[in-house]
């Protein structure tokens, strides 16, 4: 009766989620124009256009594949993070939209991963697959949304040993 209690304790604790390791090839992005190919056209200035890609000539309004708001991951309040920059936990302590981490936005390809599959980049903390580039192909392409331009460039291309959950 223990072990039935212990094993059904376990996986309440530990979800019911397969784990794994995979190589991946990832690209940084940011929402910007260079990034995401739109921009403003004069006798419509003030909406954005893409300029490329197999959507050229549509509203480009920002939101991933799935209809979110592309992120950052962010730890939260009860994170190493916040152990290891203790200068950061007045703020976190402060805003109570700080308390609760989140994960950020993956483009990837879903023929191949599909969307919502958490997966793990060292570097980059966790994310979410919400989007699909026309340009990643492929089972080891991944893209990472981030805040900046200039974040972005610092990353550019990397290939890790990502972390996949399903």
């Amino acid at each position: 009766m223990r072990l039935v209690l212990f094993v059904c304790v376990l996986m309440l604790l530990g979800g019911c989620s397969s784990t794994y390791q995979k190589t991946f090839k990832t690209t940084a992005y940011c929402g910007c124009s260079s990034c995401c190919s739109w921009e403003r056209d004069f006798p419509d200035f003030w909406n954005r256009h893409f300029v490329a890609g197999p959507n050229k000539g549509d509203v480009y309004t920002g939101k991933t594949a799935l209809g979110t708001k592309p992120r950052e991951p962010y730890a939260g309040l009860l994170s190493m993070d916040t152990l290891s920059r203790p200068w950061t936990l007045p703020h976190r302590l402060v805003l109570p939209w700080m308390w609760f981490g989140h994960d950020g936005t993956i483009a990837a390809d879903w023929a191949h991963i599909p969307p919502r599959t958490r997966i793990y980049i060292p570097g980059y903390g966790w994310g979410r697959v919400e989007d699909k580039g026309s340009a990643i192909k492929g089972p080891q392409r991944l893209d990472l949304f981030f805040n900046s331009h200039k974040e972005a460039l610092q990353w550019g291309r990397k290939t890790v040993r990502g972390k996949v959950q399903r």
